[in-house]
Order: structure tokens, then C-alpha cells, then sequence
């Protein structure tokens, strides 16, 4: 359940960043997923983080380079 929302907020984060650029004239699409693994307060999880072609999504969720996530079950 975890793994699920985290990955569809990602999707809706990457959605997001998508629309905002193409309003600004940037053409930019999806461009498949890399596998992160991040350690929550109570077990560690793969993820799969969506990625765009031009290498300019930054999650909010899960920030690039982060690993931790401790107070995800809060």
C-alpha cells in the first residue's frame, strides 16, 4: 500500500512538472522509471521514480539522493 500511493503521487508530482513546462513552450515527455530504494520508520521499500527526457523532475515527495523517509508512516 505504501509502495502504491508513493508511486502515484510521484506520477501526479511528474504530471504536474509536465503540464507546467509545456504552458511555458518547453517540449518534454516522459521518459521511463529508475528504481530507488528508501528506508521508511518501519521497512524499506523499492520504488519506481518516474524520469523526463530532459532531466529536470526534482520529487517533492522523495527528494533526489534521499534515502531516509522516516516519517512516512505518520
Amino acid at each position: 500500500l505504501k509502495k502504491a500511493l508513493s508511486e502515484r503521487i510521484l506520477s501526479a508530482e511528474l504530471d504536474e512538472h509536465l503540464q507546467d513546462e509545456t504552458s511555458e513552450g518547453i517540449a518534454n515527455r516522459r521518459n521511463g522509471h529508475s528504481k530507488k530504494t528508501v528506508v521508511t520508520g518501519t521497512s524499506k521499500m523499492t520504488l519506481s521514480i518516474p524520469r523526463d527526457r530532459a532531466g529536470s523532475f526534482d520529487p517533492k515527495l522523495i527528494a533526489k539522493y534521499q534515502r531516509r523517509f522516516p516519517d512516512f508512516d505518520d
